[in-house]
């Protein structure tokens, strides 16, 4: 008799949000976080109902989000980033090399990425956090951790919290 963990993948199906280009920067953008020093949790749910396409959190407890824009239409569209500057100490976006920097903000960091890495074009400036702010982003962050890696553990017995 066959178990099922056999016909467990761990790696969990493209909700399809978001573009191939977007997935790309996005995972290039996580390569470098990772490189210095964070972790990321993608599409974390703020405590204001956005949604942040990465999530970054190191050990001194600093959080920076990051926005992907896969093209100037996407950048054009969406005025929201502005929201995500309340939940983090640095504010980023995150593109491709065929994007001008000239569009982004002054007050954003760059990060230049593909789906292979990505370099830090710009630092973004630091805005401190209050206290129970970065309380709440790091709870948040860690549950939303917590419940995907329980979901590829357990995939049938994964519910909402």
């Amino acid at each position: 008799m066959e178990s099922k963990a056999a016909h467990l993948t761990l790696v969990p199906p493209p909700d399809r949000r978001q573009s191939e280009t977007a997935l790309a920067v996005a995972r290039g953008t996580a390569r470098l976080l990772r490189s210095l020093g964070f972790a990321c949790v993608s599409e974390l749910a703020l405590p204001s109902g956005r949604r942040a396409d990465l999530v970054a959190l190191n050990e001194r407890g600093e959080i920076w989000i990051v926005e992907i824009k896969s093209s100037v239409e996407d950048f054009r569209a969406d005025q929201k980033w502005q929201d995500y500057r309340a939940h983090c100490d640095r504010l980023f976006f995150a593109f491709t090399q065929d994007l001008p920097c000239e569009i982004f903000p002054d007050q954003t960091g760059l990060i230049v990425a593909d789906a292979y890495g990505a370099h830090l074009h710009c630092e973004a400036p630091e805005h401190r956090l209050p206290a129970p702010t970065r309380k709440l982003m790091t709870i948040r962050f860690g549950l939303a951790a917590a419940q995907r890696i329980n979901r590829l553990i357990d995939p049938e017995g994964y519910g909402e919290i």
